[in-house]
């Protein structure tokens, strides 16, 4: 007994470092998060303390009716906020930095709460290695900062369906125009954070293209309270659109899903584009409006002036929080990161995941801006906790300081049982925002919230039913002429406009001799 628990410590802390390190290497080499309409620093570290009080209690839950595993097996399958950012990095390390302050407070102790720090972490590895397994990393900086998660299927029907552009014409136009107004209203809906885009790729698209998939999320009447009534036009909550750029070499596609590229990325160099949807009922992704050119040009130019009206309706709701409603908002789009998880079970309720728990509420007289500020630069930035220093001789991975930004747990676990195991279950939580009153947008109409957890409950997409959930792209390669190929790869096209029904077999000549007709 003894030395399985020691196995899961030595586990929990090789991981915590590598989160440690990486997030570190982020935090000193992409941009600043900034506002000038949020206090966003205060809110950062208000949602660090909700996801380490209720996570631990809300993912356990989870794992009664779905695995970690499946999650990351289905996340793969579709664009969720169940990615790189949100449940890759962010699932592990939200929680772990919420420890963190805690410890530097010297409100908990290293040991304190250990069971719930080995269980969450181990919850980000398995969700991580099957959401990744396509490549065979944990991360995004262990595949050389690529974030190369799709199969050859999807690849394939991308490749066969996405329609070529050219500068000037209509639909370059339409997809530039429609990526730069989804950022922009994706960035205001979450409290202007980034968390609700997403990219991943690149992949080899031949003739000197690459291939990058970018994930707009929540971006109508869904699990938002404050989107209540806004973009009610919009059909889609979630939308994807794969982009494939000519002379283009994508350099780095990091754990914070954040991508650059030699020459920078540029409009002028996209050479063809896609638009899909995807969420917890969807079994792959769908094609919105691809029936033609004309057709996802015009597509395109309407969800656009849909979000363009949406964002100055969100503008003037927001105009009327006051300061503790701001703070609550975009610590609650922080802390909610891992909610997708509860979709896909088929359990979601919003008192989990849109209320400030109680625990983590008394730390609100704390958060002003300079507080807010200082505290969160120097636990990422300048490391200067005291819980964050280690010995002189140390010299740390990027920094080669004796400085570690998240403290991992202390062996002598293994000797005493004086440590709480547990923070002990979630507690009551309260929200000063207007309560969820509206419907859920999904791929299957506007639901309420019993008819969207029903059916998830019931629902599981065909890539991961048996016998197609263990048939990867190695299997592949050695059993593409079996039936079991066949039929995989069939479920995968059966939304495809060129390759329904081909199967599996297909090269990328005969793809292009497709297009091509």
């Amino acid at each position: 007994m003894r030395d399985q628990r020691y196995r899961q410590l030595l586990e929990t802390n090789e991981f915590i470092r590598k989160q440690s390190d990486i997030t570190y290497w982020l935090c000193i080499t992409r941009t600043v998060q900034e506002s000038k309409l949020f206090p966003v620093n205060p809110y950062i570290l208000l949602s660090y303390l909700n996801a380490f009080y209720r996570w631990p209690t809300l993912l356990r839950r989870v794992e009664e009716r779905i695995s970690a595993e499946e999650c990351g097996d289905r996340a793969r399958e579709m664009s969720l906020k169940l990615d790189t950012v949100n449940s890759g990095w962010a699932l592990s390390n939200f929680y772990l930095l919420g420890r963190e302050l805690l410890l530097a407070m010297g409100v908990l102790r290293p040991e304190d709460a250990w069971e719930d720090v080995v269980y969450v972490t181990d919850f980000a590895r398995r969700f991580n290695l099957a959401f990744q397994r396509n490549n065979g990393h944990l991360t995004n900086k262990d595949s050389g900062d690529r974030g190369q998660l799709l199969p050859e299927r999807t690849l394939q029907v991308f490749e066969a369906d996405l329609y070529d552009v050219m500068p000037g014409d209509r639909l370059h136009t339409a997809s530039t125009q429609l990526m730069a107004q989804l950022s922009q209203y994706a960035f205001l809906a979450h409290c202007e954070c980034r968390i609700g885009i997403h990219n991943s790729g690149p992949y080899n698209f031949g003739d000197g293209k690459q291939m990058i998939v970018r994930d707009w999320f929540d971006l109508t009447e869904g699990d938002y309270p404050w989107l209540d009534g806004i973009a009610t036009a919009l059909e889609h909550n979630n939308l994807t659109i794969p982009v494939v750029l000519k002379d283009t070499n994508f350099t780095l596609m990091d754990d914070w899903a954040s991508f650059e590229s030699e020459p920078s990325y540029s409009a002028e160099n996209v050479a063809a584009v896609g638009l899909y949807t995807s969420d917890a009922l969807t079994d792959g992704y769908q094609p919105v409006g691809m029936g033609s050119p004309e057709q996802l040009a015009g597509t395109m130019e309407q969800i656009r002036e849909i979000l363009s009206e949406a964002t100055v309706d969100l503008w003037k709701r927001i105009a009327d929080w006051s300061r503790l409603q701001m703070i609550e908002a975009g610590a609650l789009v922080y802390a909610s990161v891992p909610k997708d998880f509860a979709h896909l079970a088929g359990i979601y309720d919003p008192d989990d995941w849109f209320t400030i728990d109680d625990r983590a509420r008394r730390f609100i007289p704390l958060l002003n801006d300079e507080y807010g500020n200082m505290a969160l630069g120097e636990m990422v930035g300048l490391l200067s906790y005291p819980s964050q220093r280690a010995n002189e001789y140390v010299m740390a991975r990027t920094s080669n300081d004796a400085k570690h930004m998240i403290s991992g747990l202390p062996y002598s676990i293994l000797l005493d049982d004086s440590a709480a195991p547990t923070v002990g279950g979630m507690g009551p939580g309260s929200s000063s925002l207007p309560a969820k009153s509206g419907r859920y947008t999904t791929s299957q109409g506007r639901l309420t919230l019993d008819e969207y957890n029903k059916l998830a409950a019931d629902f599981r997409p065909s890539a991961v039913e048996q016998p197609y959930r263990f048939l990867d792209d190695e299997w592949v390669k050695y059993h593409w002429q079996e039936s079991r190929a066949d039929e995989l790869y069939r479920r995968t096209q059966a939304g495809s406009r060129n390759l329904a029904g081909r199967g599996a077999g297909l090269r990328r000549a005969d793809i292009a001799a497709l297009r091509q007709k």
